[in-house]
């Protein structure tokens, strides 16, 4: 195993830097692994491992492998039981990768963390939400919230609540909506589409976890 060390650029940096990285670093053969490491003092570190493995996947190289050395616990270390700091760094250098479900969503982001169905302006999300072919929601609600699986079918959603439960599981999520905005990472895109889908890439993706 060959590893090189990623470092994205901040947020708010030009994003083809960070595809310029990840292609310079596979232009050399022998590597097999990327170890990504967030910029020190970001505010959505999982940012940065959602755009390195959606680089991967535009560049059809998820056969390359992915360690994550998050500075401290995050929604993607939760999800797939990773580690932060000095112990993901040692996972890093001689952990071994798993396959594991690839979520995306219809802008070709990758989802690693979590994400959100939300309404505009603080306001209640009006429409209707599917796994697959069950209906999660329709009406009015203060949110989706959709999280990654580490094994099939790849995805789950749940209405947000106060109340924990309530997940549906499968290979897709979709909203519609009249007010619909997309959280990704914890960071809000305030663009308003009428309807947002995740769902399991075709190609699994090669995260090194314990």
């Amino acid at each position: 195993m060959v590893s090189t060390e990623i470092v994205p650029p901040p947020p708010g940096a030009e994003a083809a830097a960070l595809s310029r990285a990840v292609t310079a670093a596979l232009a050399d053969p022998a590597i097999t692994r990327l170890i990504v490491v967030p910029p020190a003092g970001g505010a959505h570190p999982d940012v940065a491992l959602s755009n390195v493995a959606g680089v991967l996947m535009r560049h059809e190289r998820l056969d390359v492998e992915i360690a994550y050395v998050a500075p401290v616990a995050t929604p993607a270390t939760r999800a797939y039981g990773l580690p932060h700091g000095a112990a993901a760094r040692d996972l890093a250098d001689h952990g071994a990768a798993q396959e594991i479900p690839l979520i995306r969503d219809d802008a070709a982001t990758v989802l690693v963390g979590s994400a959100r169905h939300l309404g505009t302006d603080g306001a209640k999300l009006h429409g209707e939400t599917y796994v697959d072919s069950e209906r999660l929601m329709d009406g009015d609600v203060r949110g989706v919230l959709i999280e990654p699986l580490t094994e099939a079918p790849g995805v789950r959603a749940r209405v947000q609540r106060l109340r924990p439960g309530g997940w549906l599981s499968g290979r897709a999520v979709q909203t519609g909506g009249t007010n619909l905005v997309v959280e990704r990472e914890g960071v809000l895109t305030p663009r308003v589409v009428k309807r947002s889908t995740f769902y399991r890439h075709h190609i699994d993706w090669r995260l090194v976890r314990p």
